[in-house]
Parts: structure tokens; sequence; C-alpha cells
């Protein structure tokens, strides 16, 4: 199953969702992400989180024979995105699509990548997209798909990344290790429409700028 989940993050290029959108996709909205959706004509399958964003116009466009509502205290040790990836986890997501994720409160954003690293998402395609911009964890190997001259960079995070190797990309690297903290690995470049990454210790945030 895919899940799409609408995060109270900053909005950008609402068409570009609405082409990403499939009909059978299980829709989650977190929290005042659920204007989002409701802009562009969507209505969640579940509304996750505190509901502290959740305004009364929002609540009445909703129908609760066909939205499930998952209040959370507002005192609780998760964010509402994770409480969201857990629900998704719990539909058994093969796939998870992220919206508007990152802007906002910087500690917020920071928070909804490190959530990538989550030892249960592990085997579950995740990925964050922000308006021409594809981000994604890679814990072994990642196939890349898009156009000559894409940006694609990538970060060691949680520690160093060891054995990292790239084709397919101007700059390559073979067998390399990127200290965390290693900014080696910002603004290479895609040569053809297909690229790989691999690393055999760690872990690589990848993101990727489509022209």
């Amino acid at each position: 199953m895919r899940v799409v989940i609408f995060v109270n993050g900053e909005f950008h290029e609402p068409q570009r969702v609405r082409d990403v959108l499939q009909p059978e996709d299980y829709i989650i909205a977190v929290n005042g992400g659920t204007r989002h959706a409701l802009s562009i004509g969507v209505l969640p399958q579940a509304i996750i989180g505190d509901l502290d964003s959740f305004t009364p116009k929002e609540q009445a466009r909703i129908h609760p024979d066909k939205t499930m509502i998952l209040r959370f205290p507002a005192r609780k040790d998760k964010t509402d995105l994770e409480l969201a990836l857990r629900h998704a986890l719990d539909k058994n997501a093969t796939t998870i699509l992220l919206l508007a994720a990152l802007g906002g409160r910087l500690d917020q954003s920071m928070g909804n990548v490190f959530l990538l690293t989550l030892p249960e998402l592990h085997g579950i395609d995740v990925k964050i997209l922000e308006g021409r911009h594809t981000a994604f964890l890679i814990r072994d190997h990642a196939e890349i798909t898009g156009q000559p001259g894409d940006t694609v960079s990538i970060l060691p995070i949680g520690g160093d990344a060891v054995g990292v190797a790239n084709h397919g990309l101007e700059w390559p690297l073979h067998d390399a290790t990127l200290p965390l903290g290693s900014t080696r690995g910002i603004s290479n470049v895609m040569l053809e429409g297909r690229a790989s990454i691999s690393v055999q210790t760690g872990m690589l945030l990848c993101v990727v700028t489509h022209l």
C-alpha cells in the first residue's frame, strides 16, 4: 500500500502534488496538514495529532464516516508526524510520501528529516517531496531516476558512511568514506536518466533536485 502524508509545513507547488497522487493512495493528514489536503480537494482517510492546528473551518469539511480522527494529547513523547508514520506502518505501507514536511520551525523540519532513520522504516520506501526536491535515506543501495543535469547530494547521517560508491554521476565515488559532517557529497550531477548510490556501512541522506 502507498501512504501519502500531508504534514503541517510549507506547501509548495500544489500542481506537482496533484500529479503525484494516485486514486488508491491512503491519505493521512497530520494536524494542520489537513488544510493542505483540503486545498487541493483531497479528503484524508485519517487525521492524526493533537489537532491544535485543526481549525473549525476545516473540521466542518470533514465527514466522520469517511475520515478517522486520531486525537492525541499535546503533551506527548512523539511528534504528530512520528505518530502518523506509525499509523502508516500499521496499515502495512510499503511506500510513504511525505508532503509539506519542511519549512516553518527549523527544529520541526530537522526532526522530520531525522524520522527517516527510524529502524521501523527499514525496508519501506519513504520519501520527502518538497517542490523540485526529493529526499530519502539510503541504508544500502538506491536507484535514482531523473534527467541529465539533476543535482544529487548525499550526506552521512547518524555517523560515518563507509564504502560509498556511485554510478551515473559526474563525480564518481568508489569505496569512499564520508565522515559525519562531511560535505563532499554535495552537488553531484546526473549524467543520464538513471544513477545509483550504495553504502556498505552507515546511512546517507540523499537529496535529488530536479530541473
